[in-house]
């Protein structure tokens, strides 16, 4: 059977030694009440901050979602990007770019026989 060992004040202890083993739920407690920053209100509970921070638009950092939403350009848009794109690429960029989209299709032929 392995053993895993644990450092406790500067020495190395069995792990199932350690008061980290505690067969019991661990229940978080609620927060201490604080005054918003927003409005002066008294939060006093979980729920209450984030009803509150729902509230104003807010949100707490490090619990934002990291998600972009990029909405894709009307066919109308997409020309005028692509074209003022390539209006700003220079002879070698775009050969360089042909000439890796060639290789990639040249792949793809291999890969389906």
């Amino acid at each position: 059977m392995r053993t895993t060992y644990v450092m406790r004040n500067g020495e190395l202890v069995e792990k199932h030694k350690t008061n980290d083993d505690v067969d019991a739920p661990m229940i978080m407690g609620d927060i201490a009440p604080y005054k918003s920053m927003i409005d002066g209100s008294m939060i006093q509970s979980r729920s209450r901050h984030r009803e509150h921070l729902k509230a104003h638009g807010c949100i707490e950092v490090g619990n934002e979602s990291m998600e972009t939403k990029i909405t894709p350009p009307s066919s109308e848009k997409r020309r005028e990007v692509l074209a003022q794109q390539l209006g700003n690429m220079t002879h070698n960029e775009a050969n360089q770019i042909m000439n890796s989209l060639r290789e990639q299709a040249n792949q793809m032929k291999y890969h389906r026989r």
